[in-house]
């Protein structure tokens, strides 16, 4: 594409967009009329440059509106925040949500990956496309988080307002429906239809969803909403780092640190402003338990920020939230406005004189900037690829500051911490994992839906609870960085020491269960698309591995035997490579699954 962006102006439309993000542009340095004061000096540069953080909020505002980006779109946003137009076409294409290519203004996000693909995602693609018109695109998309309700589609049609409709289990008329009329498609069941144990009393986590009305700040508050701030205020910010790293939690995203000992180091910088960033950008197939929180439970997260803030002396929170979760969008930008009316964000938190706020950042559609330093990188308006460790991000972390990143489960924990306080917390689990562990159970069983149970519990005690069908073949731990388990193992206990001494692990939480009936083949070639697709390219065993791998498996696919053993071999070389030198998790992850599947179900004999 040749790239001609001085050539190219943007619309009415496009130029609104930007500016109503933005506002009006001040001098013709940023996009205004050229006035004689122009040409003496240059007025607004600085301020612009230091405005680049708003290059993803740009590209939304356009997309949101257009349903794709242009040329003179971008010119116009690179020119009101003086970003370099090349760079920020790197930007605009490294994301999956959008296009700078002509296309419909509505699009029909359609989950093609693994909970998806085995109800029959293939075949409800076919039906659309031969519904549908010329007027909205069909996307085959890696998973939309809605897996308890596979298969699952999202339509976004552009305007002012962007619309949305999520349709969930989704066939082809219903799909179709909310494609040419998001308005009249049914709503979205409650947060608490993905939670089988809602209401229980035995619930941590989870008690408030199905309880409590989301969008009340009133009902959160009378089922003990913000006790655990007030007693953070008690304690003190090195109070607050005792109980947390007391009680034994540990981040809940798959790495499993100490969250302690995280929120501790940066306190204890003495460079400022320190950042806390949310990790809510859980794109790793079959997970959607952070989604369920933030649709049922939000003023639990703003709350558990503001705690995190408090203790590691920010001021500032970002919210990355994945771009496929309008819904949770939506919830959270409500309890946000509802917490700054009622003093419980901004210059005076509950009058205690500390001052936090948070800013919600929606993704794109990018897996990898589910690693804490490419989502610094994404929310400071560059590329979303991880940078180099050390240094590590409590030392320079977003915008080369002090940063604390937890993901929306650990945060969540830290309200019980408070409140039961750090020794009744370890106390559920085992010595090693301790607390509540929430689960995300897909696939082949009769309730799908997130379960919490407490670390220690087994794998077959959490499948009996889901209610696994007859003629199961495998269990995928922990996604598609995650491992295979055989049937006969279900015995392994849940914890992250119990998975790790089974040679598999716990990742985030992901128990997916697969019968006879899906062709495991098929679904290994999937997850090998899917790590070629969002691996950022930036390190060589990554960019060529996954790409060597998906080969390979495609060779194979259909045979077994001695006539895949060479490929195998070929696989387990590339593998390695992949995850002896490749500079983040996602290269270093991509060939368990397919390792797993090799040698415990024995997938190409």
């Amino acid at each position: 594409m040749d790239l001609h962006f001085g050539d190219s102006k943007p619309t009415d439309d496009e130029r609104a967009a930007v500016d109503a993000l933005l506002g009006p542009p001040e001098s013709s340095w940023e996009g205004a009329d050229r006035s004689d004061a122009d040409l003496r000096w240059a007025r607004g540069g600085r301020e612009a440059r230091d405005r680049r953080d708003l290059l993803l909020p740009g590209l939304h505002a356009i997309n949101d509106r257009i349903g794709w980006i242009s040329d003179g779109a971008l010119d116009y946003l690179c020119r009101r925040l003086t970003v370099p137009p090349a760079e920020a076409y790197g930007v605009a294409t490294f994301y999956a949500m959008f296009s700078v290519k002509p296309r419909p203004a509505t699009v029909l996000h359609v989950c093609t990956d693994l909970a998806c693909a085995a109800a029959g995602a293939q075949e409800l693609c076919a039906g659309i496309e031969a519904r549908l018109g010329p007027g909205v695109h069909l996307e085959r998309s890696p998973c939309l988080g809605l897996c308890e309700r596979a298969p699952a589609a999202l339509a976004v049609k552009a305007g002012d307002p962007v619309r949305t409709a999520v349709s969930a289990p989704a066939t082809v008329d219903a799909a179709v429906l909310a494609a040419t009329s998001p308005d009249s498609a049914p709503q979205e069941p409650p947060a608490a239809l993905a939670v089988p144990q809602a209401g229980s009393p035995d619930l941590v986590l989870l008690r408030r969803i199905g309880v409590v009305d989301p969008a009340s700040l009133d009902d959160y508050r009378a089922h003990g909403g913000y006790t655990a701030l007030r007693r953070a205020f008690e304690l003190g910010p090195a109070g607050v780092i005792r109980e947390v790293t007391d009680s034994g939690l540990v981040g809940r995203g798959g790495a499993a640190f100490p969250t302690g000992r995280k929120w501790q180091a940066t306190a204890s910088q003495p460079d400022h402003p320190h950042y806390v960033v949310c990790n809510a950008d859980e794109s790793e197939p079959g997970t959607f338990k952070d989604r369920v929180l933030m649709e049922g439970d939000p003023y639990a997260l703003v709350e558990a920020m503001t705690i995190a803030g408090y203790a590691t002396g920010a001021h500032h929170g970002y919210l990355y939230l994945r771009g496929e979760y309008p819904r949770a969008v939506q919830r959270l930008e409500h309890a946000l406005a509802q917490a700054r009316a009622r003093g419980l964000l901004g210059e005076d938190v509950l009058g205690q004189g500390y001052a936090f706020d948070i800013e919600i950042r929606r993704g794109a559609g990018a897996y990898i900037c589910g690693e804490e330093t490419a989502l610094f990188n994404s929310i400071e308006g560059y590329r979303g690829e991880p940078r180099s460790k050390p240094p590590f991000p409590v030392e320079k972390g977003l915008f080369g500051k002090p940063t604390v990143e937890n993901n929306v489960e650990t945060l969540v924990n830290v309200l019980p911490i408070l409140t039961m306080g750090a020794p009744a917390y370890a106390a559920i689990g085992t010595q090693a994992s301790t607390g509540p562990k929430l689960f995300c159970v897909s696939g082949s069983v009769a309730r799908p839906g997130i379960y919490e149970l407490p670390f220690g519990a087994t794998l077959g005690e959490l499948l009996e609870l889901a209610g696994v069908r007859d003629g199961l073949r495998a269990v995928l731990l922990g996604g598609a960085a995650g491992g295979f388990v055989r049937p006969d193992e279900t015995h392994i206990p849940l914890t992250f020491e119990g998975t790790r001494e089974a040679g598999t692990t716990l990742g985030s939480g992901v128990v997916m269960a697969f019968d006879d009936t899906v062709p495991l083949p098929r679904l290994l070639l999937r997850i090998a698309e899917f790590f070629r697709d969002e691996s950022c390219g930036q390190c060589v065993p990554c960019r060529v591995g996954t790409v060597r791998q998906e080969e390979a498996l495609h060779r194979i696919a259909e045979r077994t035997g001695a006539a895949a053993a060479g490929d195998i071999a070929l696989l387990r070389e590339v593998g390695r490579a992949m995850r002896d030198a490749s500079i983040c998790g996602l290269g270093q992850t991509a060939w368990n699954a397919v390792e797993s599947a090799i040698d415990r179900l024995g997938a190409y004999e």
